[in-house]
């Protein structure tokens, strides 16, 4: 059996038209036609040349072109853009031959920061049209993405403070060393380097005071030096700098309505927000709100309108569908709530009665029963051994202000028919983080500030509603729909 064997020397030409570069069903041809498709009045970029002189600029729908496949195919640096506009046949047929250096690419990418995040917004309007979107549930979840800053460079007051110290004191015995050099009158060269050390010192000095200051204004406990608006979170692999990117999808096909970065390590009151802005994007309410129990926040839920079906477990409820934490004999749970006195009574029959709400946590109010009845109740004891509480001055529970909403929720979401829309949170919602994790390889965010971070997120989410109109639609078909041939 003979071997194939490929020749580099063999003489060859490539197809005489840029166009026959890539087959009719290559999957280029429909980032090409989304592109076109877009409203670039509506995205805020003039495709008109300007009138004023200076050089000549790129056609922004092919830089646009540019960036959207290259995030596509998990290629997010603006180097090997560039390279693959040189060495890539389908990048070169997107974008007619030109090569933009990647000092272009990258300016157009820190330039339309604020146009590249409309993106998204228009690509959910397109998977409306094609009646890919239906707005009728959402199913809203955060991830962590790596922040483009070192855990490193996260400082804290105390932290900056000896920081400034330390290099102050640095700077005066590089003074020291000058002013002996001076004095011993040696070369000059030598001294000149001690005052460019002193002026790089003094620089980091003014820098840490700088996030001292933010520091207080924003009244934050630490801040990262590098990307201001990342935060410190723990995950699998540890802890880093990161944004939380929230992202809301369509129950139908698991299409992305909206995402965004945010600077928060949980989920904790995100929830009516995200829901607020994906109904703006689609200019409806959806008739369904699902989200795991992260998001149960009863203040927060109580923002979310009143037509709007909330599934979110609360912490207790999630925790038991688990297994991890059961009901143990004398938790709270076990504990009835008397509306008309407004007191608890607990399994022996005791009361508890309503003593006032803590100044740090005035949502919460507080009961106690009284020591004398505790200390003479048969399960008073360790509660380490099953007893109810070994407090001589009597067991306490905390009950919400708004406990009666929370139990409504947890009433709601034990509803078979709500059961049924909960059990698809983790194939819609976490899909998409999967594939710009591992697919996309954008575990990590190349930008900093949350600014220029969202336009990525943007960048992220329409090529994976892209790919899922690819799968859902078919080439051929989606093509003819984008094109309108």
């Amino acid at each position: 059996m003979a071997y194939k064997i490929g020749d580099q020397v063999q003489i060859k030409f490539l197809p005489a038209c840029v166009d026959d570069y890539v087959s009719a069903q290559a999957p280029v041809r429909i980032y090409d036609a989304f592109v076109d498709a877009l409203n670039f009045h509506e995205l805020g970029i003039s495709l008109q040349p300007s009138i004023h002189g200076g050089a000549d600029e790129y056609y922004p729908k092919q830089m646009l072109k540019l960036l959207i496949y290259g995030y596509s195919y998990g290629i997010r640096s603006s180097r090997k853009l560039e390279r693959a506009c040189h060495d890539n046949l389908s990048f070169i047929w997107l974008m007619g031959d030109l090569k933009p250096d990647y000092r272009t690419i990258s300016r157009f990418r820190s330039d339309h920061k604020d146009t590249i995040k409309k993106v998204l917004k228009q690509c959910v309007r397109m998977c409306v049209k094609l009646d890919l979107i239906e707005g009728n549930v959402f199913f809203t979840d955060g991830s962590k993405f790596r922040a483009n800053a070192s855990i490193n460079n996260t400082r804290t007051q105390e932290g900056c403070e000896q920081y400034i110290k330390k290099i102050e004191e640095q700077i005066a015995q590089i003074v020291d060393e000058s002013e002996q050099i001076d004095a011993q009158e040696q070369q000059e060269r030598s001294l000149v380097k001690l005052k460019e050390q002193i002026h790089d010192k003094a620089k980091l000095v003014n820098r840490m005071k700088n996030v001292l200051n933010t520091l207080n204004t924003r009244n934050k406990e630490n801040i990262n030096s590098t990307d201001e608006d990342s935060v410190k979170a723990k995950n699998r692999q540890g802890t880093h700098a990161v944004y939380n990117v929230q992202s809301t999808v369509d129950g139908k096909h698991g299409l992305i309505v909206h995402a965004e970065a945010v600077s928060q390590s949980n989920d904790y009151n995100q929830l009516s927000e995200q829901v607020e802005k994906a109904s703006e994007v689609l200019e409806q309410k959806p008739r369904h709100v699902c989200a795991d129990a992260g998001y149960a926040d009863v203040d927060d839920l109580k923002k979310i309108d009143t037509e709007i079906n909330i599934i979110v477990p609360s912490h207790q409820q999630a925790q038991k569908d688990n297994g991890r934490c059961p009901i143990k004999p004398f938790d709270k749970e076990h504990f009835v709530y008397d509306d008309q006195t407004d007191e608890y009574v607990c399994p022996q029959g005791n009361r508890l009665k309503f003593v006032g709400s803590s100044c740090e946590e005035p949502n919460k109010k507080r009961y106690q029963a009284k020591g004398s009845e505790c200390r003479v109740c048969p399960h008073f004891g360790d509660t380490k051994t099953g007893q109810c509480t070994q407090s001589p001055n009597g067991r306490r529970i905390t009950r919400l202000v708004d406990e009666k909403f929370k139990e409504q929720l947890e009433v709601n979401y034990q509803r078979p028919e709500n059961q049924k829309i909960y059990k698809l949170r983790k194939e819609k919602v976490e899909h998409p983080f999967g594939h710009m994790k591992r697919n996309l390889g954008a575990g990590q965010f190349m930008l900093r500030g949350r600014p220029k971070v969202n336009a990525e997120v943007s960048l992220l989410a329409t090529c994976f509603n892209i790919a899922r109109m690819i799968t859902i639609v078919g080439i051929p078909q989606l093509l003819e729909k984008l094109t309108g041939s």
